[in-house]
């Protein structure tokens, strides 16, 4: 039907004329009460975003020279951290001439990476930018049991 058709049918029931589909051909347009079509619309979206996942990307810092224990201990937060469903960053910082062992770095990031590949795997292998190395872990998918 003509748009001036449409449109005098629309007001006849006192409502709105809402075009849905403006690329097809010919466009699709309905009558509606557009106040409540929005609102509809604004409720249905408000429930799409209540199942929405986020995720958040969560950072542990290393120093080459960072003792077991306290290596340890990060890398129990760094589980904890993969196991609620966030992404984590391992970085490790070099500061003054710690930077000549930079080779070290590589071998603790294998080291994590190869503790962590049970809950984690790598999203982001390992890369120097200036004196820092990090990569970036991402959980497993969960299996449904």
């Amino acid at each position: 039907m003509t748009v001036d058709e449409a449109l005098r049918i629309a007001d006849g029931l006192e409502l709105d004329l809402v075009e849905i589909s403006p690329n097809a051909k010919p466009p699709v347009c309905k009558i509606v009460d557009y106040g409540k079509f929005k609102y509809l619309q604004k409720k249905k979206e408000q429930e799409a975003k209540k199942h929405q996942v986020v995720t958040q990307l969560k950072e542990i810092k290393l120093r080459p020279r960072t003792g077991k224990h306290d290596r340890d201990y990060k890398l129990r937060n760094l589980k904890r951290f993969l196991a609620e469903g966030n992404k984590a960053k391992v970085t490790m910082r070099f500061r003054g001439r710690e930077i000549v062992y930079a080779e070290r770095a590589t071998q603790l990031m294998a080291e994590i990476a190869d503790e962590m590949k049970e809950v984690a795997k790598i999203e982001k292998i390992p890369t120097r930018v200036g004196r820092t190395v990090s990569m970036v872990l991402s959980p497993l998918p969960r299996s449904s049991k």
